[in-house]
């Protein structure tokens, strides 16, 4: 009786199991409908408070409005979390998903193992991703001034979120209680794949819907980055796009990245730019990747040096006062004789770079070598051929002494 009790149990539970799977199919898109509605109701909530907020004058309302707004948004992100943990989880389980749903499933275990090593990382990364979950199902499904509503409070959130996350990687890069920390690295690569994201998805968005008044001082810097989303890129114009995506910082990002953080930044491209010229085998390739150095340099000093108020180095800081002078003289060059100034401004940037990497941890020989034949051509140094050493050994080498260039 046992043994039969068990052969029957065991048949029935495979053919139950059956039905049980099939079943679930049948009603994993009503679940799928529950959760819509409840995120449509949260959504119409979440944009009537955030309209209230953003109207609201008076500053005693504007605390309540403000509340009401944010406990909206948290409803909301629930609503949307739920949607993930019950529908798009269930689908996947039962082989029943499609690709979005895979991706958005996948993506969602990404940013949820940012939660036990990383978790402010975690917590607006966490909230980008739902949003941008949501939206996609918006710009698909909505009608369009649905749509219109939804992109003003999701460009607003957007821009919060992006600064936070840039925020605490650049507490991270700040931070000097170690002196060499091999992460940081890998910080460097977040500022920029973050500022990328940014720029493609919020910046791109903004352009899209004409906000030309908020991206108008970035709006020549988008057209360049934009050539830089075409076709596979290598090294050169990877740190081409980075180039632009700091100079956009400096503009959309100055809380989140602070100088200090953005001098790191433009210090450790000047680094990968340096290595790559001497990398760089090919003659013509090379002559082209030293172009981008010296744009890099003139950037750097521009764009960066020459906003920076608090130095704590005082002897740094009087020796940029005289490369800076000496840079705004050759700049009155600029209309009366152009060649002479760009020549000029090339030998200013070349001696202050050999200054800076004298002495470097990493092996710049290469690049000073490079340097001193171009201030040779230049006529700002001059070469001594078959020189003897001071104990009278022939060296065969070139000798370079530099001449005073005015």
């Amino acid at each position: 009786m046992e043994e039969k009790s068990l052969k029957i149990t065991g048949a029935n539970t495979t053919f139950f199991n059956k039905i049980t799977k099939k079943l679930t199919k049948m009603l994993i898109p009503t679940k799928i409908g529950i959760n819509g509605m409840l995120i449509t109701m949260k959504r119409n909530s979440l944009m009537k408070a955030y309209e209230n907020y953003v109207k609201a004058t008076e500053q005693d309302n504007l605390q309540v409005l403000e509340e009401k707004y944010e406990d909206s948004y948290t409803v909301y992100l629930e609503a949307l979390d739920k949607y993930v943990m019950d529908s798009i989880y269930k689908k996947v389980k039962n082989n029943s998903a499609t690709e979005f749903e895979k991706d958005a499933l996948s993506r969602y275990y990404e940013v949820t193992s940012l939660k036990e090593k990383e978790y402010i990382d975690y917590k607006y990364r966490k909230q980008k991703y739902l949003l941008e979950l949501d939206k996609e199902s918006i710009d698909v499904s909505a009608k369009e001034k649905i749509q219109v509503k939804y992109n003003k409070f999701y460009i607003d959130k957007m821009d919060m979120l992006y600064k936070s996350i840039l925020k605490n990687y650049s507490i991270k890069l700040a931070d000097t209680t170690n002196i060499y920390d091999s992460s940081k690295e890998w910080i460097y690569v977040k500022i920029f794949y973050t500022l990328e994201e940014y720029v493609q998805n919020i910046l791109g968005m903004k352009v899209k819907l004409k906000q030309n008044e908020e991206i108008k001082d970035v709006i020549e810097d988008y057209e360049k980055f934009e050539s830089y989303t075409i076709g596979k890129l290598d090294t050169k114009d990877n740190i081409q796009k980075n180039m632009v995506l700091l100079s956009i910082s400096r503009k959309l990002f100055t809380h989140s990245i602070p100088l200090i953080v953005a001098e790191q930044c433009y210090e450790k491209l000047l680094k990968d730019i340096r290595v790559l010229v001497q990398d760089t085998k090919m003659a013509a390739k090379r002559e082209n990747v030293y172009t981008i150095l010296i744009n890099l340099i003139e950037e750097y000093n521009v764009k960066l040096l020459s906003t920076k108020v608090y130095w704590e180095n005082i002897e740094e800081r009087e020796e940029y006062k005289k490369y800076w002078d000496k840079y705004k003289e050759i700049l009155k060059l600029k209309d009366t004789d152009f060649v002479e100034y760009v020549k000029q401004k090339e030998i200013l940037f070349i001696k202050n770079d050999m200054k800076k990497i004298q002495g470097a941890k990493v092996d710049y020989s290469k690049i000073i070598t490079y340097y001193k034949r171009k201030l040779i051509d230049y006529g700002a140094m001059r070469e001594l051929k078959n020189q003897y050493q001071s104990k009278g050994k022939y060296t065969g080498k070139m000798d370079t002494k530099s001449k005073v260039v005015a």
